[in-house]
């Protein structure tokens, strides 16, 4: 059925019911420096006024799931195919709501066009604070609409969960609620410079995932399967039109080795947010996902917040039945004033990660646990053992600094270990030259030697942890910091002088596994990044190498040049310069 109705005032545009809906595409709204964004509308086919489901960013509104990510949508409906109870998928777009799911419940469904992206003019700039101030205005634009309750909530993975505490910091009239979902929080600590290293992760999103739909493209880009328009709008630019028109994400990055105003800028004040906030963390999504939820909910203002926590790949679970559920009873309770049982719904609901993806879910009152053993082991030079004792003399080991290291096990264990939380570790290191670069990396290796890697976020072969440190960023602020997620500064380099020893307080970003008996944990001290054993699988569609990290690599020539980083580091151990792991074990209940 394709019904058009009259033109609705309101929305200066045409109509149609479709699919049990009120559609109405390239809906537009003024911002105030007069560029119009393009926004879809999804909502139910009568005259109430609903809550809306709010989406902004820059991956195309009118580009399908099936067309723009066909691998993950053929691997996401295999797994999960409930995906399409209900549904045609039809109208479900990369990491976002699938209105054929929510409508029947009673919500309007915003999907917007960032400015520069899809079928909205503008310089395209992901996060920056012009496209936070507009997500702001289209809160308050929606809010105000006469199809709507009142009331917004944000709702969206990835990009869409990032600028969601971007903009809640901003307190928009009509935001009411915000649903988190694997969201960065700090642009240079999450996503750019990972312990102060140029991560490549922004450089291959960009022009594989925003560069191909930037408005412009027009007839040489990419049509939607719905309308048949053009996706980036009927306007077509010339490539050096398009690429004035965009950020150089590459070359901010690169020119911004430190901390500062302009990473700053991009960031929220957890201060401010106040708004009710469920923050959905994956425990694979080392690299990019899991810290800013963990932040975001430790730091937000908030009275009404909730932590959830799972594993996977990181667009699946949002839309299962299990995500799904969770986000509707969190909005129904804020959006609806419905009773859907989530005034009982714990502080943190985690799925604890056991080897072979299985999952077990269990309620916690806090983050970190309140009930965790921060326990130190000890890092044996001499037997590169991860070890209870401290050493008992003085001793070093080095190795090659652009190599892969070091590795530090346990003996098999006796009893199963559960780690869950955030891990720090304390390194004493010397360089043969002014700087270094610290990989660490927590693994698991089973009793014939294999080791046991995870479905990641971004990659299949995910080991347990992952952090990383420039020696000359080990500043750290005092007050920020805690023992098991130390705070660097980034801030100001302080060089190594060669050869003599400082102190490195490593972050790890927060895990979650229980080690079975017989097991092993290991934390290998690499100088570049992990790679998974064995040569990497080959999955159709994703546009980067899979060896163990995805697409976030540290191997920028021009970030770590070899005649810095491509020296000797050398590990030291006293009874006075103890290196330890610091892990989170979480006792038996």
């Amino acid at each position: 059925m394709d019904e058009r109705l009259p033109p609705a005032d309101e929305l200066r545009q045409d109509s149609m019911r479709q699919d049990g809906m009120r559609i109405t595409f390239d809906v537009p709204i003024p911002m105030d420096d007069g560029i119009v964004l393009r926004a879809d509308l999804f909502r139910p086919d009568d005259d109430g006024r609903h809550p809306v489901i709010l989406s902004y960013g820059a991956f195309g509104k009118g580009l399908a799931f099936q067309d723009g990510n066909a691998s993950a949508w053929e691997r996401l409906v295999a797994a999960f195919p409930e995906v399409l109870h209900g549904s045609s998928g039809r109208y479900q777009v990369w990491e976002v709501v699938d209105p054929e799911r929510w409508v029947p419940d009673g919500y309007a469904c915003l999907r917007i066009d960032a400015r520069g992206a899809g079928r909205s003019p503008g310089f395209l700039d992901p996060w920056s604070p012009r496209e936070t101030r507009d997500i702001a205005a289209c809160i308050a634009w929606a809010a105000a609409q006469p199809w709507c309750n009142g009331r917004v909530g944000m709702n969206g993975i990835s990009y869409f969960a990032m600028n969601q505490w971007q903009v809640a910091a901003l307190q928009p009239p009509g935001l009411a609620a915000i649903c988190v979902w694997e969201g960065a929080a700090d642009f240079y600590r999450d996503a750019c410079r990972h312990g102060g290293i140029y991560c490549g992760f922004m450089a291959n999103l960009y022009p594989r995932a925003f560069h191909r739909v930037q408005h412009g493209l027009g007839e040489r880009g990419l049509r939607s399967r719905v309308t048949g328009d053009w996706v980036s709008g009927p306007e077509t630019l010339s490539d050096e039109e398009l690429a004035a028109n965009r950020i150089d994400i590459a070359r901010f990055i690169l020119d911004r080795p430190f901390d500062g105003p302009d990473y700053r800028a991009r960031n929220p004040d957890f201060s401010t947010i106040t708004v009710p906030l469920l923050s959905a963390a994956n425990w694979g999504g080392q690299g990019l996902h899991p810290r800013g939820n963990f932040e975001g909910f430790a730091a937000a203002a908030s009275s009404a917040k909730w932590l959830e926590v799972h594993g996977h790949a990181h667009w699946s679970h949002f839309y299962s039945d299990y995500g799904v559920a969770l986000q509707k009873r969190f909005f129904g309770r804020f959006l609806k004033d419905q009773d859907t049982g989530w005034d009982h719904q714990p502080a943190v609901q985690i799925q604890v990660r056991h080897p072979g993806e299985r999952f077990v879910e269990r309620h916690e009152t806090g983050w970190p646990l309140p009930r965790t053993r921060w326990t130190t082991l000890h890092l044996d030079l001499d037997r590169l053992a991860l070890s209870e004792e401290p050493p008992a003399a003085a001793l070093t080991r080095s190795y090659a600094a652009l190599g892969p290291g070091l590795a530090f096990s346990t003996p098999p264990l006796a009893a199963p270990l559960e780690i869950t939380g955030p891990v720090a570790a304390r390194l004493f290191v010397s360089s043969s030259t002014t700087d270094a670069d610290l990989f660490l990396v927590l693994q698991v290796f089973d009793p014939q030697g294999r080791e046991v890697t995870f479905i990641g976020a971004n990659d299949p072969r995910t080991p347990v942890g992952l952090g990383w440190l420039r020696a000359s960023h080990r500043k750290r602020d005092p007050d920020r910091s805690t023992p098991w997620r130390p705070w660097h500064t980034h801030d100001e380099a302080w060089p190594l002088v060669p050869g003599e020893p400082v102190a490195l307080d490593i972050e790890i970003w927060p895990t979650s596994i229980v080690v079975p008996p017989g097991h092993r944990l290991v934390l290998a001290v690499r100088g570049r990044d992990y790679e998974a054993e064995g040569p990497p699988p080959d999955l159709p569609g994703v546009k980067y190498t899979l060896t163990g990290v995805g697409p976030f690599r540290h191997d920028h020539p021009e970030d770590r040049p070899e005649a810095i980083f491509g020296g000797a580091v050398t590990l030291h151990a006293a009874p006075d310069q103890a290196p330890f792991l610091l892990l989170p074990v979480i006792p038996p209940a």
